[in-house]
């Protein structure tokens, strides 16, 4: 338990809290905050899974290694950059919520996706799916642009929470929070040991390209949607000649290669 008290004070401080506001996010008291912090009191075991939870980390990165001792740069590239994800419960049955994302809140997810008080102003739901599993953080958010068609814009991507980056799996459907792209909806390649991830549309008419991990803020797995309007035939029509077209094309491009050699 060595670490435990420099590792709270390395984790309050990185979000720029006091020990009040710390206290206040993990319901409870400040001066247990400040017996945890200078080693007068041990934490319970509840409490640092609920850490761990929170900041994304194992029970190990927490207890058995300095976190100020390059603890972050070693995480980020797994998902595990030391930030907290509120989650929202309800009071009676003491489940978890699932909070919407709609798009006229995607610019403000992106300053209060760490504020409790930001997620707790969405709407918030219990999952009505049998399909949806118990046991996973779930959130919900609305997609814009056509980059996805068949998936129409303004629909409801279900996601769960990806704690572990390594988990992605190529051509899987993803929602990535990132720094310079927001909120978007993409088929995901794991190149994390590149240090990057590679977003591609089922939109042949937008082009494939590469974040940076270190801009990744969240990563959550689709599960499902929802959807309030149906497609035209005759735009499912067009996607599929777009589709022929772009097929066309890279045959085309591989003759030019062929006949370069």
């Amino acid at each position: 338990m060595h670490f435990i008290p420099d590792n709270l004070r390395f984790l309050r401080k990185q979000k720029g809290w006091t020990q009040e506001q710390f206290a206040r996010h993990f319901g409870v008291k400040r001066s247990l905050i400040g017996a945890y912090e200078e080693g007068r009191a041990d934490p319970r075991i509840s409490f640092l899974l609920l850490i761990c939870q929170k900041f994304d980390l194992s029970m190990d990165q927490l207890v058995s290694r300095p976190l100020e001792e390059g603890g972050v740069s070693e995480m980020i590239f797994s998902g595990s950059n030391l930030r907290i994800l509120p989650i929202t419960i309800e009071k009676s049955s003491n489940n978890e919520t699932a909070a919407l994302v709609p798009i006229q809140a995607s610019a403000g997810y992106l300053n209060g996706y760490g504020d409790i008080e930001f997620i707790e102003s969405l709407p918030i739901f219990d999952m009505p799916y049998s399909e949806v599993s118990k046991g996973k953080t779930y959130r919900v958010f609305q997609i814009k642009g056509e980059s996805m068609l068949p998936i129409l814009p303004n629909s409801y991507i279900i996601g769960s929470y990806v704690m572990d980056w390594s988990n992605i799996k190529n051509d899987g459907l993803y929602i990535i929070i990132s720094k310079t792209e927001g909120i978007v909806f993409k088929r995901v390649l794991n190149n994390l040991a590149d240090q990057k991830l590679t977003l591609k549309s089922d939109n042949p008419e937008f082009e494939t390209y590469s974040i940076s991990a270190e801009e990744v803020i969240e990563v959550w797995k689709a599960e499902g949607m929802t959807t309030f309007e149906f497609a035209d035939q005759s735009l499912l029509g067009q996607q599929d000649l777009l589709s022929e077209l772009q097929s066309i094309k890279t045959e085309i491009e591989a003759l030019k290669g062929q006949i370069k050699k």
